[in-house]
């Protein structure tokens, strides 16, 4: 999308606004699967979670992607959007037993990550294969809140502990179809995604009826011009080739898995504010816009820099903003940051907004949330409307607690 067409959304949609170019996903999806191209069997599973509006789903379905689902709505989100059940995994950390045999009966792909649920689900369900996620223990990613592989991670089972797992295996007679790792995002070193894989590749020994292995994803993407992000090429020449390796060794052809989010929406989506204010104080200029974290928490929450252009005056002058928003507390979006010379009713562009900015917002201050529409094949198509009144509303319940009549007070 140019910049012409990210003004005439925002003026016939408003603001704050996000906008995903649908091109941009396809094309990123194309260029995984062509990294993996001399993989036989490869199945790239869109992590529901990073963008999990119900179009969106739809496009990456009609591309041949599955989903990779962590809650009960959001496998549900995936059969209205026309995926088939075999399609899906469920990936949950910490939820019931319950919702666990509720996605089974659905016939989505069941991923365990405990000692407690695997021993639970297996005697009660031996017949329905199960994929364990493993931890091991490697620390990769981005930010601390990122990095999911780790020892003292609450995600997956221990490599440690595969005794443990063996012996479940073997006293409930259930089937293991396959095992997943997922190391964090934002990944850079594709080395230390080819160590953390050979760990999965030993464990998978242990496993005689195996149908796939799960390697998880966290590619890193550029969040600005010249920024460097993982080389998927080259992680697929080096990955396929040992793969292959493996299923050679095992005796059986796997299915080699994946489940990106940030690396197939992030770079598609854009996140528009028009500024309200431009506030200059004793040492910084403030440029106010209707928006805050509410709507985009990343740079407050991990640290996340998200490049910021001015579509308005995209050939002005360029000066030094901190970029804020509207919540009632601390709410910086950038700080000291160059953009093209700001004035009032600019509207300002933040990149890379597609992954984990319109699924984290909320109705913090009782701000509505923005509308979403998505760019596809050069028209601009409202995929989510803007939150009215009614939507904050809906689900309270007015007790109906009658006012008290206040004493009047008279002056003597």
């Amino acid at each position: 999308m140019n910049t012409k067409d990210l003004l005439a959304v925002a003026s016939e949609f408003g603001s704050p606004l996000y906008v995903y170019d649908a091109e941009k996903i396809t094309s990123q999806y194309n260029r995984l699967t062509k990294a993996f191209k001399n993989v036989p069997q490869l199945r790239i599973n869109y992590a529901v979670k990073a963008l999990s509006n119900i179009s969106i789903l739809k496009l990456l379905n009609s591309l041949g992607s599955g989903l990779d689902t962590v809650s009960i709505q959001e496998v549900k989100l995936g059969l209205l959007a026309g995926c088939k059940p075999e399609d899906i995994i469920y990936t949950p950390n910490g939820v019931s037993l319950e919702e666990i045999e509720e996605v089974a009966a659905l016939g989505a792909q069941i991923n365990i990550d405990n000692l407690s649920i695997l021993e639970q689900f297996g005697s009660k369900h031996p017949n329905i294969p199960v994929c364990i996620r493993i931890n091991p223990h490697v620390m990769a990613g981005g930010n601390s809140n990122i990095s999911v592989g780790h020892i003292d991670s609450k995600f997956g089972i221990s490599i440690h502990q595969t005794p443990h797992i063996l012996r479940i295996v073997e006293n409930t007679g259930m089937r293991v179809n396959g095992i997943h790792m997922h190391t964090g995002s934002d990944i850079l070193d594709i080395e230390v995604f080819l160590y953390a894989a050979e760990i999965l590749f030993e464990a998978a020994k242990n496993f005689k009826d195996l149908d796939f292995l799960d390697f998880g994803s966290g590619f890193k993407v550029p969040y600005k011009s010249g920024d460097i992000e993982t080389n998927v090429e080259e992680l697929g020449e080096k990955l396929t080739k040992r793969f292959n390796e493996f299923c050679k060794s095992y005796g059986k052809e796997l299915t080699l898995a994946f489940e990106p989010g940030k690396f197939l929406v992030s770079e598609a989506g854009y996140f528009l504010a028009k500024v309200n204010v431009v506030k200059q104080t004793t040492s910084t200029v403030f440029a106010g816009v209707d928006s805050g974290f509410n709507h985009l928490i990343r740079p407050m929450l991990y640290g996340a820099s998200h490049q910021i252009e001015n579509l308005s005056n995209p050939k002005g002058r360029e000066r030094f903003y901190s970029v804020v928003g509207y919540i009632c507390e601390t709410d910086t979006f950038a700080s000291n940051r160059r953009i093209n010379e700001i004035t009032e009713g600019d509207i300002l562009c933040f990149k890379n907004a597609g992954a984990y900015c319109f699924t984290m917002a909320s109705n913090y201050n009782s701000r509505f949330r923005p509308a979403e529409v998505l760019w596809y094949k050069g028209q601009a198509h409202l995929i989510r409307q803007r939150e009215t009144l009614d939507d904050l509303v809906r689900n309270q319940i007015d007790v109906s607690i009658p006012l008290q009549q206040k004493e009047k007070v008279t002056a003597k």
